[in-house]
């Protein structure tokens, strides 16, 4: 290394540089008063990175499950075992997901109500998010229905169509992953 260098961090990439100004002269190190974020405080933004961490979870596991009932749907009717292994996989999952729901709708409430995200006028996108929360709770509790349906041996649908309805978590995904 150079004699006497001594890395600085890059302003404006991990740290802001210091713009104020005490009688004309620049702040000194450390004593620069902290920027207006317009809101933007440490606990709303680690709340909205937990809330967006539980969110990308439980529509994981909404992706896998459809997918597990493709599987279901193809398994030959003498293939008990593989149909108990799946059913198993289907069950432990949906639970999970169930739980994974509870904390992202938690923490999505809090910064709504809490923090204010939405409130005001010109906040059409929450109406909107909120309609398709709405939906993909339905979503969900609509694969309940179809993994009970496996569950009795009542479901008749063919594999190709929950190929289609496997879809329709990952588009419900791209429509709110758009107002994020």
């Amino acid at each position: 290394p150079r004699e006497g260098f001594q890395p600085q961090p890059s302003a404006g990439v991990f740290f802001r540089p210091c713009t104020a100004t005490v009688s004309g002269a620049r702040c000194a190190e450390g004593a620069c008063p902290q920027p207006d974020n317009g809101g933007m405080t440490s606990g709303y933004l680690w709340l909205k990175a937990i809330h967006l961490v539980f969110v990308s979870s439980w529509f994981a596991a909404l992706f896998y499950l459809p997918r597990i009932f493709v599987n279901l749907a193809m398994v030959p009717a003498d293939s008990h075992a593989e149909r108990e292994r799946l059913l198993v996989m289907a069950r432990k999952l949906y639970r999970f997901s169930s739980l994974l729901m509870l904390p992202a709708l938690v923490f999505g409430l809090l910064l709504w109500l809490y923090f204010g995200m939405g409130k005001g006028p010109g906040q059409i996108w929450l109406h909107l998010k909120l309609t398709l929360v709405v939906g993909v709770i339905g979503y969900h509790h609509y694969c309940r229905k179809l993994l009970r349906e496996f569950e009795g041996l009542h479901c008749r649908r063919s594999h190709k169509w929950f190929r289609v309805f496997n879809e329709v978590s990952v588009l419900l995904f791209e429509i709110g992953r758009a107002h994020v």
